[in-house]
């Protein structure tokens, strides 16, 4: 008989592998924008963000197992629907930035700014689905210090990234007028006409 921890074990086995599967598309498109002659910008970045995300989902699980956490319905209910939000904004990220989509702040010259798809909405769907991810996903099995850590400590990296990937941006392209009034994660109610 399956346990609800051997489930959540599932859950984030396929999580992680679907981070390893976003890196090679990721490094795909990267080669791409290179050879365009594009270029990377705030690598320092990276490894930080690489080793959050490995350290998230390997908290996930020994919080769950070594402090063994309860299941609670409810709120793996709302962990569920997180992660399901989430996924959605980020694979709308990805599908909407085609070649361009990439986990290191890469540019493409004089490229215009990516303005269709979940982008005419908010500036950064993948950050915000990666936000929900982080926060949600402990919830499923109840590691809520995973969860609240991994959180304050992906806002202190979004800090700084964000701030870095639209300096970017707006020196390679038109991203500031594209963008001037977009939100970065919350949309605008929009008057009735």
């Amino acid at each position: 008989m399956l346990t609800t921890k051997v489930i959540f074990l599932g859950i984030i086995t396929s999580i992680l592998l679907q981070r390893v599967l976003e890196m090679r598309l990721s490094q795909g498109n990267e080669a791409r924008i290179i050879a365009q002659g594009g270029r990377e910008h705030a690598p320092e970045h990276f490894w930080v963000m690489k080793l959050l995300h490995a350290s998230w989902i390997f908290a996930m699980g020994i919080e769950v197992f070594w402090l063994d956490r309860p299941f609670i319905p409810g709120l793996a209910v709302v962990g569920f629907i997180g992660l399901l939000v989430g996924q959605s904004l980020r694979y709308a990220a990805i599908l909407t930035l085609g070649n361009r989509w990439t986990v290191r702040v890469m540019t493409l010259p004089n490229a215009p700014a990516v303005n269709q798809g979940i982008y005419r909405y908010v500036r950064h769907p993948n950050y915000l689905g990666v936000i929900l991810e982080i926060a949600a996903v402990p919830l499923i099995h109840t590691a809520y210090i995973t969860s609240i850590f991994f959180t304050l400590a992906n806002a202190l990296l979004l800090l700084t990234r964000i701030r870095s990937e639209e300096r970017a941006l707006s020196e390679e392209n038109n991203y500031s007028q594209v963008f001037a009034e977009r939100p970065r994660f919350i949309p605008k109610s929009e008057p009735m006409a």
